[in-house]
């Protein structure tokens, strides 16, 4: 049977389970999202993200939603500038006026602008999934915490990292790269930080050494969001005696540690407005697949976490969009699951084979290589490498 008469849930209200949705309801096809958050607005949803030409934007033209994106995006977020570690300007990327290859939106924004696309009532919102069970020939029961469940024909994992969907088919959990992502926010920085603003520009900066990596990247609403990027242990903050909301002394840790940069370049570390957040960064095994199953898949970091080289969002959209056409074109789901899959598979299991071990190609290579700034190991749109670090 075609998908149309078959219950599908996708699991997750990340931009590429709200693209495949959206492309589903387009083909007529019935899905229902279930997420995790209480409602649209419970949480901040993370940074900015370029969306290029030949995959995200692809999968909003699918979706009819390309126009709008566009309407929504900062081409302006396109310029990147590159920094020594005295302060010295080395590289600096201009977007051309017009170009469109990888333009910025805040990742709230984009989540918005699909929400809106949607049947009313498509996401439940409140619904944390905690597992699949049930036979690979389905139907699939999806086993929610507060004990409630529902049933399915096809179960879609878009739950990211930390994927409960993903153990139906694979015992491949998330690891530890060895490299940590410490946020920094600003607020206002045309206002609070001028210096800042005029340092980072519209778009995104960064500098490294062979020790650690800062990468400021402006956001809408006239924020500016920081990583500080170093090879740390996992539990380095206990080690260090601190808690995550000791913002004094992990400042005075990381001035420490980056103390023979530009005070210029440290500013961007230590004159944050409010806490620092971790985000230690993990991957999944390269290459990551599984037994086929008809009744459950995988799309975005739920079947390929890798490491952040500006490709994350942009596979993930364009996974969603490659499944729901595979569903509306199909005579039954085990034929759109196979055909999906044998795209989806080979396609992220080239990216994770490549970049797999250099979770931390945003440093310098102290051989020489090419390293913060260059194309890294995937060209990751306009400048070189961007942190999509994902939150869903």
């Amino acid at each position: 049977m075609g998908a149309t008469n078959q219950r599908i849930a996708i699991i997750g209200a990340g931009p590429g389970g709200l693209t495949c949705a959206r492309i589903l309801q387009r083909h007529g096809i019935p899905v229902t999202v279930y997420e995790r958050d209480a409602d649209a607005h419970a949480r901040q949803q993370g940074g900015s993200l370029d969306l290029h030409e030949a995959d995200g934007q692809a999968a909003l033209r699918e979706a009819g939603l390309l126009e709008e994106f566009l309407d929504a995006a900062r081409p302006e977020g396109q310029e990147m500038r590159r920094f020594g570690t005295d302060g010295t300007l080395l590289d600096r990327h201009l977007p051309a006026d017009g170009e469109t290859s990888a333009p910025e939106i805040d990742r709230g924004l984009l989540r918005d602008l699909l929400l809106r696309s949607l049947a009313p009532g498509t996401v439940r919102w409140g619904h944390a999934a905690a597992a699949v069970t049930g036979p690979s020939a389905g139907p699939r029961t999806v086993v929610f915490r507060d004990g409630g469940s529902v049933e399915a024909d096809l179960v879609i994992g878009a739950d990211g990292a930390g994927s409960p969907v993903r153990a139906a088919v694979s015992d491949a959990v998330p690891e530890y790269s060895g490299v940590d992502f410490l946020e920094a926010w600003f607020e206002d920085v045309e206002s609070r930080h001028p210096d800042l603003a005029r340092l980072v520009g519209q778009g995104s900066a960064m500098a490294a050494d062979a020790d650690g990596a800062l990468f400021a990247q402006r956001n809408g609403g006239g924020r500016m969001r920081v990583y500080v990027v170093r090879r740390r242990p996992l539990d380095w903050m206990r080690r260090a005696g601190l808690t995550s909301d000791d913002t004094a002394g992990l400042r005075e840790i990381l001035l420490r540690e980056f103390g023979t940069w530009s005070p210029d370049l440290l500013r961007l570390l230590a004159d944050n407005d409010g806490p620092y957040v971790d985000r230690p960064l993990f991957v999944l095994p390269a290459p990551h697949t599984w037994e086929h199953s008809p009744s459950v898949t995988l799309l975005g970091d739920a079947a390929h976490l890798m490491p952040p080289a500006g490709v994350g969002v942009n596979l993930a959209l364009l996974d969603g969009c490659e499944l729901a056409l595979a569903l509306a074109g199909a005579d039954s789901l085990d034929a759109a699951v196979r055909a999906y899959e044998a795209t989806m598979l080979p396609r992220a299991a080239a990216l994770a084979t490549q970049l797999a071990g250099h979770a931390d190609f945003l440093l310098d290579d102290p051989d020489g290589a090419e390293g913060a700034g260059g194309p890294g190991p995937v060209g990751g749109g306009v400048g070189g490498p961007v942190p999509a670090l994902a939150e869903r």
